[in-house]
């Protein structure tokens, strides 16, 4: 099976832009199109323009102007579906590559005592499998026995193995992914076509289907605007009549399009989909479109300590010999052990080890024999030729190692082990042979820039509380370091649950990440509730979002597209609405400028007729679609800044920007048809 990732295209991929071509005209079915109405309408204004083109024609009358607004008209409405149509295959385009990532591969069933040979599709819940280094998990499940390293990129694009074992936080498989080193027994945890990559695939391609409240609450409003405007246009014939001006209702119907919104209105599904497909771009799966709108709109988030605001990996950052053993032997022992590890831990090791002055003569390592660490063993060691065995490893695993070589553990090392791990930090115990040597600290270190990503979220409003389960004064101590809001210690299940509900009914919107059995509750209860992949099935099933990287900082980058989402409908719909107004200057003075001279006066394009203010403000209402499409699935480039400072840029850039392009647009659009003699 091929390890292969959600592939990241160019905005207007050959393959995807043909997809789109056909959808742009298959979506012009009235029952899709009556959607959305402000494209509807669109659609029947191009109808009627038809109707008089060809009542002309059959009569024998000009028909060059009405054939021209209806294929303006209908350009308006392909190139609106084109939109819709190259965002959705985007979002299929991931689906597909998803979907490579399934195969009918063979699993070894246990039934009774013997294994039976059946294929993965025959799975069913509950069945129990093993699978051996070098082979394909078959389907989703969890680890019941064993533990063992897994290459996940088939799901997840990254290429560093994982390690996942059995009665843990992150005993979760994904089918599809291989292991690499060990065996372990699998329970599998859905029926054929339920796993979870069955379902994330269900979901992207049902992207289309998808609308989000706020998307809802636009829609609503574009409707109003169409309505209002459908009234206004509709009171200028009499008007028209009144002041003895003649007006067709093909230039009515004209006019009606280019004051409804309708950039805005042809963009929006692309925009919705287009923030799912950011989200799976990102290695997240959105249950729904609503999840990533919500990312945008939360004020709480809730990190967990390790892996989000310390480094995941603990740095060494002291040494404490048992009663009775020099620290130099520590050191050296320490040191001789880690040059098997590349972890950063045990790199870590080796450079405190040498800034505490370890030395040996390198003789010592001829004819040795390494020990790497494995995720069965949780120990690493050298065997030198003298006759030496040294290891390091899990405080439990090394007392157990010990033992078995006939050694006694000192008195004094359950109070070294409890000492560091009370401050929050993660104990290794050294031994040679059988006789412990003495506790190797792992602490947590503060992520580089965490505290400018906390200032940066502070600064959008939001408020970061630390979860973790270290005692008061350890977590107090990294709060304070990393720049939180706020920590919750010693954090139980119930705890975390009960804060999500405080901050909600304080009407908050609250975000937090998890992967263990013990977070569904609260991930559930969660706004926006991000599962680990590697974490069990109840996590991943209680939240709405799955991070296939299963990188816990991603919260951040969550958040971050969720805002962009909301931040890029609203800066095309201010356009949107600021081009109407645009519009509007161009047409109306020009229809009437000739009955009521008055009017002339707002007539500062000095556009050269009625019949070319009225084709050219078309053709730019009709072009401005296809020419945003890039920015509506890219997204507007969201910096975080306060809600009035967003708002002003929006209204400088894209609300002075709306007025001002359309003026410039339409005027080089009338000069050009003046020009070539076509008006």
């Amino acid at each position: 099976m091929p390890s292969q990732s959600p592939q990241k295209k160019n905005v207007f991929a050959p393959d995807l832009v043909r997809v789109a071509l056909g959808q742009s005209v298959v979506k012009l079915d009235p029952r899709n199109m009556v959607r959305n109405p402000v494209m509807f309408v669109v659609e029947i204004g191009t109808v009627i323009t038809a109707l008089f083109t060809v009542v002309n024609l059959m009569n024998g009358q000009a028909f060059a102007y009405e054939l021209a607004i209806t294929l303006l008209l209908l350009f308006t409405v392909l190139f609106a579906n084109f939109a819709e149509g190259l965002a959705e295959a985007r979002g299929k385009a991931q689906a597909a590559s998803l979907r490579s990532a399934r195969s009918d591969t063979k699993a070894r069933r246990l039934e009774g005592d013997r294994e039976v040979l059946v294929s993965s599709l025959d799975l069913n819940k509950g069945d129990r499998i093993i699978v051996s280094a070098g082979e394909f998990i078959p389907g989703d499940g969890e680890i019941v026995e064993g533990v063992a390293t897994i290459d996940e990129s088939a799901i997840t694009g990254e290429s560093a193995p994982v390690v996942r074992e059995a009665g843990t936080d992150h005993s979760g498989v994904t089918g599809g992914t291989k292991v690499l080193s060990d065996q372990i027994i699998i329970e599998i945890t859905s029926n054929p076509g339920e796993s979870f990559l069955d379902r994330m695939i269900s979901l992207v391609e049902g992207a289309s289907r998808q609308k989000t409240p706020n998307e809802i609450a636009l829609s609503i409003l574009l409707s109003a605007l169409t309505l209002i405007f459908l009234v206004v246009v509709a009171t200028l014939l009499p008007i028209a009549g009144f002041v003895q001006t003649s007006v067709s209702i093909t230039t009515l119907v004209a006019l009606l399009i280019c004051l409804i919104p309708t950039t805005i209105g042809g963009l929006l599904p692309a925009i919705g989909i287009a923030g799912m497909d950011r989200a799976l771009r990102a290695n997240v799966i959105a249950k729904s479109g609503k999840a990533v709108e919500v990312a945008g709109d939360i004020d709480t988030l809730l990190l967990d300590k390790t892996g989000t605001i310390t480094i995941g990996n603990r740095q060494a950052t002291g040494f404490t010999s048992v009663r009775g053993i020099p620290a130099e032997k520590l050191y050296e022992a320490a040191h001789l052990a880690s040059l098997s590890d590349p972890t950063p831990e045990g790199k870590s090791i080796v450079q405190l080890a040498l800034s505490q002055g370890s030395h040996f003569p390198q003789t010592i390592m001829d004819g040795a024999t390494f020990v790497g660490f494995t995720a069965k063993t949780r120990m690493s060691g050298v065997d030198l030729s003298d006759g030496r065995s040294i290891r390091k490893g899990a405080s439990n695993r090394m007392r157990t190692w010990v033992e078995e070589q006939g050694g006694k553990i000192p008195v004094d090392l359950e109070a070294l082990v409890d000492d560091v791990a009370r401050k929050g930090g993660t104990p290794l115990v050294v031994a040679e042979g059988n006789t412990v040597l003495g506790v190797v600290s792992l602490s947590d270190i503060v992520k580089t820039g965490i505290q400018q990503r906390f200032a940066q979220l502070r600064k959008m409003g939001l408020r970061t509380v630390m979860i973790t389960g270290d005692n008061p004064l350890t977590a107090a101590a990294i709060a304070k370091e990393a720049g939180v809001d706020d920590y919750l210690a010693e954090a139980t299940p119930e705890d975390k649950l009960r804060m999500i509900r405080e901050e909600q009914d304080k009407g908050k919107l609250v975000a937090m990440m998890g992967d263990g059995t013990n977070d569904a509750p609260a991930l559930a209860q969660a706004d926006v509730g991000l599962a680990m992949n590697s974490g069990t099935q109840a996590a991943k099933e209680a939240g709405n979002m799955v991070d296939l990287d299963s990188d816990p900082t991603k919260l951040l980058e969550v958040v971050e597209i969720g805002k962009q989402l909301l931040i890029t409908r609203g800066s095309l719909t201010t356009f949107s609405i600021a081009n109407d107004v645009a519009k509007y200057f161009a047409i109306i003075p020009a229809i009437f400028a000739g009955t009521l001279p008055a009017l002339s006066v707002l007539n500062v394009m000095r556009l050269a007729s009625p019949t070319s203010a009225i084709l050219s403000a078309v053709i730019f209402n009709a072009f401005i679609i296809p020419i945003l499409i890039p920015l509506a699935l890219r997204g507007v480039k969201y910096t975080p800044k306060s809600a009035d400072a967003m708002l002003a840029n929006n209204l400088l850039v894209y609300g002075l920007g709306g007025l001002i392009v359309p003026f410039i647009g339409i005027k080089a659009i009338d000069l050009l048809l003046t020009a070539f003699g076509w008006i």
